[in-house]
């Protein structure tokens, strides 16, 4: 609490002491309080017990407007998920979320989740340049959960794991009835471990670009995007979460350059708002022989596709996603095939207070010669968030 009180007159003195010339600094954010239900099957191997976890987060927002369009934002929240006062990591946490640990030793750490600055400018702020910590909206855009997750891309793993953002720089503009977005970005960060080996120094760290144009066509929104490495770098597999474990994914395949590539469509019909993604990924290539991989010199050969239906009415709003990857990197090959449904009814206690009941299921299968491994989670949760 002493660490929150702290923040918060930091910002404020902040917005005090600006300048005359400069728009307030304003200032709010949301707390949330959450109880989920996890039940697990398995197969082959045995998962973590079913249980009943509570949680909670806090993000505080920071916005300035200056003159000539330049902007400042930031959301300030949880960076150390369930981390608990000894080190050690509780189940069931992510995307700002802290669970209840053990004895209630968690420890709650604050970060700059997001933290960005640029201008917009031309005709009614047609055009624009941000750089810093990015958003990505990655919960209504798969592309970045296939680029990075390609073997179980689905129940938002972008959003959940990597927080829903991205080191970088950003640049839009007008061009025709559409609107051109580029982004240049760091997945990750090797420089720093140079060795002998080949693929060190500075294009080592894993940069990405990532180009979309929004069009409508009538009524219909389409946005085709393309996300490729620019330099190598790791894609991950979702793991068990463990109370021991460091972290919450495991490499895939670690300095390659995958490409990914597609288009999210909306279609209004109505009241009721559908909205349509499709994605394609692909990589091919050995990774380099230097002390940077677990892996050095292994072969890499995937593929994969992701599709997204969702629909939109009022309060309500569900989908579902569907995931399919061939992976020929070993001698044994391997297909996974991944199922989920996203279903939330938000009920609006106030203006201030929302209630948000969710239904989360997902479906695993890897498929070798050998052996099937099917697995399965079904989240339940209930969130209450208040705004200020």
């Amino acid at each position: 609490m002493k660490k929150l009180l702290s923040l918060a007159a930091v910002l404020a003195a902040v917005s005090y002491a600006l300048p005359a010339s400069a728009a307030e600094l304003k200032i709010g954010g949301d707390a949330s309080v959450r109880v989920r239900s996890i039940t697990n099957g398995a197969t082959n191997t045995a998962k973590a017990a079913d249980d009943v976890q509570y949680a909670y987060r806090l993000r505080l927002n920071g916005a300035a407007d200056f003159e000539d369009g330049y902007i400042f934002r930031a959301v300030i929240s949880n960076e150390a998920p369930n981390k608990r006062a000894d080190g050690t990591v509780a189940l069931g946490g992510g995307g700002g979320f802290q669970t209840i640990g053990y004895g209630n030793t968690e420890l709650y750490t604050l970060g700059a989740s997001q933290l960005y600055f640029g201008r917009f400018y031309g005709e009614k702020g047609s055009s624009h340049y941000l750089f810093g910590r990015l958003p990505l909206n990655a919960t209504n855009n798969p592309v970045f959960d296939l680029h990075l997750y390609p073997s179980n891309p689905l129940d938002v793993p972008a959003a959940t794991f990597n927080n829903d953002r991205l080191f970088g720089g950003t640049y839009g503009t007008k061009i025709g009835d559409g609107d051109l977005n580029v982004v240049v970005g760091v997945f990750d960060n090797l420089s720093t471990r140079d060795s002998g080996g080949t693929g060190d120094g500075l294009l080592n760290d894993g940069y990405a670009l990532s180009v979309s144009y929004k069009v409508n066509v009538g009524n219909v929104t389409v946005e085709p995007q393309l996300l490729t490495a620019i330099t190598q770098h790791d894609t991950v597999t979702q793991s068990t979460f463990s109370a021991t474990s460091s972290s919450y994914a495991t490499p895939f395949h670690q300095g390659v350059r995958p490409v990914t590539f597609g288009a999210n469509v909306a279609v209004p019909a109505g009241e009721v708002k559908l909205n349509f993604s499709g994605f394609a990924t692909s990589a091919k290539g050995t990774t380099p022989s230097s002390s940077n991989y677990l892996f050095a010199g292994a072969n890499v050969d995937y593929s994969g596709y992701l599709l997204r239906a969702k629909v939109e009415l009022g309060q309500f709003l569900a989908w579902y996603d569907y995931n399919k990857t061939n992976d020929k990197s070993a001698t044994t090959e391997h297909d996974y095939t991944n199922n989920f449904i996203w279903a939330q009814y938000k009920i609006v206690a106030s203006k201030q207070l929302t209630i948000q009941p969710t239904v989360r299921y997902l479906t695993s299968k890897n498929h070798t010669t050998a052996l099937d491994v099917d697995t399965s989670r079904l989240r339940s949760e209930v969130v209450a968030t208040i705004a200020f």
